[in-house]
């Protein structure tokens, strides 16, 4: 029989080896290719916002992948989600924005859900798709969002410590208010780990694996 064929679109070749080993170690029987662009990623970086133009692209790109043999297909980046949610109408195979199965697990859990980011273009679509899922699952939320300001060009500039300093103390102050958090970024996953079991107070939810979880569930 076939092996089924995963196509993921990355804006970022440092998430390539992360859903490599997730996809190894959970998706055994099934073929996965991938994509990367991170002139995707940067363009919303710069312009504050998902333009039509970067969405066209992401559009074409998820097009490419259905071209290139991909029965399913994920987008692992937040930024660009509106513009993933658009593709899967042209698409004529599914179509995933990384972060809904952990938007979904999050609503399902609790009432106070709280969403941390380093970049405002990332934490924007990942609360307005928790609100979202909220709404299709009939469950009320109360949302608390919280950005962790300088995380991100610390990260760039090559500043790891500073990096995790910053998204460590708003996770465990955020902690204090909500019930669940839902991490808008792969790359604050790590710093999760770092952290003691008395400051993860509440259940703390990344995208990549919660995805790859779903995919297992359908593929």
């Amino acid at each position: 029989m076939a092996r089924k064929r995963l196509g993921l679109l990355h804006t970022s070749a440092t998430l390539v080896p992360v859903f490599e080993q997730l996809c190894k170690a959970k998706l055994p029987g099934v073929s996965v290719f991938n994509l990367v662009d991170d002139s995707l990623i940067k363009d919303v970086i710069v312009h504050g916002q998902l333009r039509p133009q970067t969405a066209r692209r992401v559009v074409q790109h998820v097009a490419a992948a259905e071209d290139a043999g991909a029965e399913f297909i994920m987008v692992t980046c937040s930024s660009i989600g509106r513009a993933v949610e658009t593709a899967s109408e042209f698409a004529s195979v599914p179509v995933l924005r990384v972060d809904q199965p952990m938007a979904d697990r999050a609503v399902a859990m609790a009432r106070r859900v709280g969403v941390i980011a380093t970049l405002p273009t990332t934490l924007e679509p990942t609360a307005d798709l928790l609100r979202r899922r909220a709404a299709v699952a009939g469950r009320e939320i109360e949302l608390t969002s919280r950005l962790c300001e300088g995380a991100f060009n610390a990260l760039m500039s090559g500043d790891a410590a500073t990096h995790d300093a910053l998204v460590g103390a708003a996770l465990r102050e955020l902690s204090e208010q909500v019930d669940v958090i839902a991490l808008a970024q792969a790359s604050m996953a790590r710093v999760v780990d770092g952290l003691s079991e008395s400051d993860r107070r509440v259940p703390i939810l990344a995208s990549p694996p919660l995805a790859v979880d779903y995919l297992a569930t359908v593929l």
